[in-house]
């Protein structure tokens, strides 16, 4: 199985919303999806304005409902084919806490930005050196690997920031819509590589 971890800072609103949405992306392969914080207070809710929107788009109300903030800890990440970033801070905090995850560890947008001109061919190609067997796990770490390596050939974005989420805790509604509309434009590189590791 396919793991796969969404963090942000507080676990109540960037990377829940992110889980919530992949897990409903990634519907119907054998990936799971979940999140945490860095600096996360354990179980309380996500806040209301993320429940909201995760509900208005589609996700199911009883796991949204459900959800409870976790602390991330070194096992999180030693589990995680992918660690998805909300912001270049979680990227290097999570690194810090792993330097091993250096690898498969990308920002959500980043991710995306590296692998938003490569075809299905290339991605595909790439997904099969691996040393290991030709399993989905393996082949989504190629990728993966592929993509960290892209890091020092694609030409960074015009400003650092363009690589985060925009974090709308207690801030403004148009701040929450603004963050839910960078998540939808960058998530679905994620499916994309789930399906192609499983061709």
């Amino acid at each position: 199985m396919l793991n796969i971890l969404a963090v942000c800072t507080g676990n109540v609103c960037r990377s829940p919303l992110a889980e919530q949405l992949l897990t409903n992306l990634v519907s119907g392969f054998d990936v799971s999806v979940s999140s945490a914080g860095t600096r996360a207070r354990g179980g309380v809710p996500m806040t209301a304005e993320t429940a909201h929107i995760a509900v208005a788009n589609g996700c199911d109300p009883v796991r949204v409902n459900s959800h409870q903030a976790r602390s991330l800890n070194a096992e999180h990440l030693r589990s995680a084919h992918l660690a998805l970033a909300m912001a270049r801070e979680h990227r290097r905090e999570i690194v810090e806490t792993d330097p091993s995850a250096v690898r498969r560890t990308f920002t959500v947008r980043e991710l995306s930005r590296l692998l938003a001109d490569v075809s299905d061919d290339q991605l595909r190609e790439e997904s099969t050196r691996t040393s290991g067997p030709l399993t989905p796990e393996n082949r989504f770490s190629a990728m993966l690997l592929f993509a960290a390596n892209r890091r020092g050939v694609v030409l960074p974005p015009t400003m650092a920031e363009d690589d985060d989420i925009v974090d709308p805790y207690r801030r403004s509604g148009r701040t929450y819509a603004l963050s839910l509309e960078q998540l939808v434009s960058a998530l679905p590189v994620v499916p994309r590589m789930v399906r192609l590791a499983h061709d």
